[in-house]
């Protein structure tokens, strides 16, 4: 008896595989992902990468759509319109870059946008998270197109603004600081609403079904503005000497949650991904206030409000016992986990069709980042993380290797056409 796998990898005629994987043209793929590398695109500067975007999908025939998310920047979305009475699959792809490109500590060559191909890998900002899975994504329609298939249901290539994590706080305003899912929040809300969502985020071609959510937390306490020369007697009202009494409580309640909320495996891992105080161009004088800021990773089996309790209830514990502190809680990132379910059709698909490309099934796994899914799912838009990248990154910052690009633009082609539905 058949595997449920091996049913799958049976639903398109082999005939029908052979013509669509014909079409795939790793030159093509090459081309392109060099273009995309080579448009510098950081949160808030997507508008270059946009319009590259749009030309491309109208060179497809798509019926193509331009988002204005807010001056500058914008979505764009092509749908490929099927005959009718099948499911309708998105692909979607945030065009910004996890860093600008600008930064002088990162010396990679793949922590700058300039498309390098060296010994089978492309490395270059981007082609890594996740402008390589918008290559793939493009022609994966592109060979079903060239192959003579028309498809049942509608294909939609979402190439959305605003997906890094980074939020607006406090002076930090404007287009730079709008992350977070901006985008595919203004995607949704705006009728783009499909069966179905393949993320290609850099998975490794592992099938991604949960995900953890974040929830940003700054904890702040405040102390007295004097001259070093007069604040003899009153050292432990400096704010950065309370905020060092209060990490200790502070590092225990991490190393309870971090255990508590472990999952898929994963351990809930909260990040300081911040701390400040004081005026370094003014060290004569104590620091009014010092603020620390936490990353609290939380599992997809637990509710955002839930998790914040938990670490207010540790602040409450803490304003208690250091009532003269002036202490302050606030939470200003809420991005709840993502799960989909093991047995559902687009799961089985992309693991028969990976299958039937890599000559095994594809890993699964819970990974402790965020994506898109977050939101997607929320609007009732079955969503799943699978996509192209090549290991960790390491020294050399982004890359990807070439027959990854090709391959996974192959299972995308197949997986499109298998829940889709070819018309006759």
């Amino acid at each position: 008896m058949a595997t449920p796998t091996k049913e799958r990898m049976m639903s398109l005629h082999p005939d029908l595989v052979k013509r669509i994987l014909a079409e795939v043209n790793q030159d093509e793929i090459v081309a392109m992902a060099r273009d995309v590398i080579n448009i510098p695109s950081p949160t808030g500067e997507e508008l270059q990468m946009a319009l590259y975007m749009q030309n491309a999908l109208q060179q497809l025939g798509l019926n193509v759509t331009w988002q204005e998310v807010e001056d500058g920047r914008a979505n764009v979305v092509g749908r490929w319109i099927g005959t009718g009475g099948g499911k309708n699959l998105m692909f979607n792809g945030h065009m910004d870059t996890s860093n600008t490109g600008r930064e002088d500590f990162l010396t990679g060559l793949g922590y700058k946008p300039n498309a390098v191909v060296r010994e089978g890998f492309l490395y270059g900002l981007g082609i890594y998270n996740m402008k390589g899975a918008l290559v793939c994504y493009t022609h994966a329609v592109k060979a079903l197109q060239r192959a003579g298939i028309r498809l049942k249901g509608d294909v939609i290539i979402a190439a959305v603004a605003g997906e890094i994590e980074k939020t607006q706080w406090g002076e930090f305003k404007g287009k730079e600081f709008r992350g977070y899912g901006f985008g595919t929040h203004y995607l949704v809300n705006h009728g783009v609403l499909p069966d179905m969502c393949i993320l290609g985020e850099p998975t490794d071609m592992h099938v991604v079904l949960e995900h953890f959510g974040s929830m940003w937390v700054r904890i702040a306490c405040a102390g007295i503005y004097v001259h070093t020369a007069f604040c003899e007697g009153r050292e432990e009202m400096n704010s950065i000497r309370r905020m060092y009494t209060l990490m200790e409580p502070i590092l225990e309640w991490i190393s309870t949650w971090e255990r508590k909320a472990a999952y898929g495996g994963k351990k809930a891992i909260v990040n300081l991904g911040g701390i400040r105080g004081g005026h370094a161009w003014r060290a004569s004088r104590t620091p009014e206030k010092a603020e620390l800021f936490l990353d609290v990773r939380v599992p997809p089996t637990i509710a955002m409000n839930e998790a914040r309790r938990d670490i207010q209830a540790l602040f409450l514990r803490l304003e208690k016992q250091h009532p003269d502190f002036g202490l302050e809680f606030e939470t200003y990132v809420s991005v709840p986990g993502a799960r989909i379910d093991e047995n559902h059709p687009m799961i089985r698909a992309i693991e028969a069709n990976h299958e039937r490309i890599m000559g095994a099934p594809p890993q699964r796994e819970v990974v402790t980042w965020c994506s898109d899914a977050s939101v997607l799912t929320r609007y009732g838009v079955e969503t799943v993380n699978y996509g192209p990248s090549s290991g960790p990154r390491d020294k050399e910052g982004e890359k990807v290797k070439i027959q990854t690009l090709v391959d996974i633009t192959k299972i995308y082609a197949l997986t499109a056409a298998d829940l889709c539905g070819v018309a006759s």
